[in-house]
């Protein structure tokens, strides 16, 4: 990704949840907070409880692509965290990447 880079740690992320503004959809929940940076940082979270590593894993590789497909359309300079519902789990990824867009567009993070 070309400015982007991975959240990482727990205490980022908690940060993210506490402070950060929220808009949900029906696949997928997107933090967001600014930072002073020109560097955005991304965060994909998928609860244990919606099935095995390799589902898991598959939906997260999706919304990391469609993510870097769009980069350029974020806006630079904040941290963001996906979290996946239930039902994001069989979500085909053209309806991943909507619901991603729609959600940043809500949040005001596209240019």
């Amino acid at each position: 990704m070309e400015f982007s880079e991975s959240l990482k740690e727990n205490f980022e992320f908690r940060r993210l949840y506490a402070r950060g503004r929220s808009a949900a959809g029906r696949h997928i929940v997107l933090y967001a907070r600014r930072r002073q940076t020109g560097r955005n940082r991304v965060g994909i979270t998928v609860s244990a409880k919606l099935g095995h590593a390799v589902r898991r894993n598959r939906v997260r590789r999706r919304l990391r692509e469609a993510y870097r497909l769009n980069e350029g359309r974020f806006s630079r300079g904040v941290d963001l965290v996906i979290v996946v519902r239930g039902r994001g789990m069989d979500a085909p990824y053209r309806v991943l990447e909507t619901e991603l867009l729609e959600l940043a567009g809500r949040l005001e993070l596209l240019v």
